[in-house]
């Protein structure tokens, strides 16, 4: 990644420990594909043990008449826009929420594209800071059919969420990478190096947005976290962030017309062509109606809803022959995982894998709860799943009865070696006056602040005039010497010059 963010992988065979390192989860809910304009911005800045340090959100306006995007999917209106505040009024508190952190995202290429982008249009000067991608790092982690948010989220165990919500989004964000380090023991492939950002006057305002958790889930939002990423064809920031958009559109049973439409503009406006939308809609809609064969039956609700996707997606030739059998038998296996253990993500992941129907909480429909060592045996829901008539058991129990096979850990995808170098100026030596240009309509011109950098030189030269002054001395007392000078004046002579040296090489050095 180029620009404002650059990238830090995190691997199981990593060379650094994560250690103290703090971590600021990022999220932008914008007006399209394409890098356009960012409607809301959140950061959850996190310790790596999970303990949550700051938070920030808000609604951020576009400018006047710019379109909110696809409404249907980030559910922010126009109206709501026009009421907060720009992107400049906000930019110094986001800075300072990321400043001495390590920044994450779920794609985090396509998150750090729009940065690049509005940082750009506002004249501000933002040096790379260093990024974790868990949409990369869990593909090295975890086995799993798919690598959206939502899917990842469920395998360690994270519940229902307000997907395309940025707070909510980044809030699950943290608890990822919070969970690869300390329950799977990710490492960084390389040490972070942490820039000065510019610091900029705090917004006088904020409109951060009501999370809304969903209700509940559907079956059709089931069936999209279980799609095999090979349905989707091949893999991108941008195809990502599409197959993203299109889940969380699918997962509430319905797609319009419209929406189906707005979804295919947003993924023209970013370069997909009509071709690459066809692979990935007949591969989408195939995997969804094998998922719902797989067990036998197809109910009439069912293929209702296939079938109303499909024709939004333009793809209503991927359900030929499709015809409703009859009812849900109830055979279907539906597993509850207890636990945040490494064994418990393991045999979530498995079950995600295996085309199987991952619980995010106990219902009747419920036929298997694992529960993980570090449950207590007082956990109600253990007791309530016996009157429910699910079966209870331990992890390895139920990887057998479930028919789970131990599955070896995914090898590590291949660390890029750096093209070149990367050295870090300081960012006040580079920038020495503000280069903040905002929005022409609103008046965002914020102090910027930079340090002064003078004295730091002064004392470099300082230091270097008296190293010099030193060697001076200790060479013309060697000359001396072998010319018959008194040995006492000559080593009077000769202190005076190493102390010199001594001296200015200490003043250098704090320069």
């Amino acid at each position: 990644m180029a620009g404002t963010v650059e990238n830090l992988a995190l691997t199981p065979d990593g060379r650094f420990a994560v250690g103290t390192t703090e971590f600021t989860a990022i999220d932008f809910e914008t007006t399209g594909l394409h890098p356009g304009h960012v409607v809301e911005v959140a950061a959850v800045r996190v310790r790596a043990d999970g303990t949550v340090l700051r938070e920030f959100s808000t609604l951020v306006n576009p400018g006047p008449g710019v379109d909110p995007g696809p409404a249907h999917v980030h559910r922010i209106t126009r109206r709501e826009l026009d009421g907060a505040p720009y992107l400049g009024e906000v930019l110094g508190d986001f800075l300072d929420v990321c400043q001495g952190s390590v920044l994450v995202g779920h794609n985090l290429p396509f998150e750090a594209r729009f940065l690049d982008g509005e940082s750009g249009r506002l004249g501000a000067r933002i040096p790379a800071m260093p990024g974790v991608c868990t949409l990369a790092a869990a593909r090295r982690a975890l086995r799993l059919p798919n690598y959206r948010l939502a899917t990842v989220a469920e395998a360690i165990g994270v519940g229902e969420f307000a997907a395309h919500t940025a707070l909510a989004d980044a809030y699950v964000c943290a608890r990822i990478v919070t969970t690869l380090v300390n329950t799977h023991g990710l490492r960084f492939a390389d040490r972070p190096v942490f820039p000065e950002l510019p610091r900029f006057a705090p917004a006088a305002r904020l409109s951060p947005r009501r999370v809304m958790v969903p209700s509940g889930g559907t079956w059709m939002a089931d069936f999209v976290d279980r799609v095999p990423e090979a349905a989707f064809g091949a893999t991108g920031p941008v195809q990502d962030a599409y197959v993203e958009l299109l889940g969380n559109a699918l997962a509430d049973r319905h797609i319009s017309d419209a929406e189906a439409r707005a979804l295919g503009a947003a993924a023209s406006a970013a370069g997909m062509t009509d071709a690459d939308l066809h692979h990935v809609h007949t591969g989408f809609v195939k995997a969804m109606r094998e998922l719902a064969e797989s067990d036998g039956v197809i109910t009439a609700e069912e293929e209702r809803d296939l079938r109303a996707v499909a024709a939004a997606l333009r793809v209503p030739e991927t359900l030929h022959g499709l015809r409703a059998t009859g009812t849900s038998s109830g055979t279907r296996r539906r597993v509850l995982v207890l636990g945040d253990g490494l064994a418990e993500d393991d045999l979530r992941a498995a079950v995600l894998d295996a085309g199987l129907q991952l619980a995010k909480k106990l219902t009747a429909s419920v036929t298997h709860l694992a529960v993980g060592s570090g449950v207590p045996a007082a956990e109600p829901r253990i007791a309530r799943a016996g009157e429910l008539g699910a079966r209870v058991l331990g992890v390895a129990e139920a990887r057998e009865v479930l028919g789970l096979a131990q599955r070896p850990a995914p090898a590590p995808a291949p660390i890029p070696a750096p093209a070149a170098p990367v050295h870090r100026p300081v960012y006040a030596a580079e920038q020495r006056t503000a280069a903040f240009v905002p929005y022409p309509q609103p008046p965002v011109p914020h102090g910027y602040r930079p340090p002064v950098p003078s004295t730091p030189s002064v004392m470099l030269w300082c230091g270097r005039a008296l190293m010099g002054f030193g060697m001076l001395l200790m060479f013309i007392t060697v000359v001396a010497l072998f010319g018959g000078a008194g040995l006492a004046a000559g080593i009077f002579v000769g202190v005076l010059g190493v102390g010199g040296l001594l001296g200015g090489w200490q003043i250098a050095v704090r320069a």
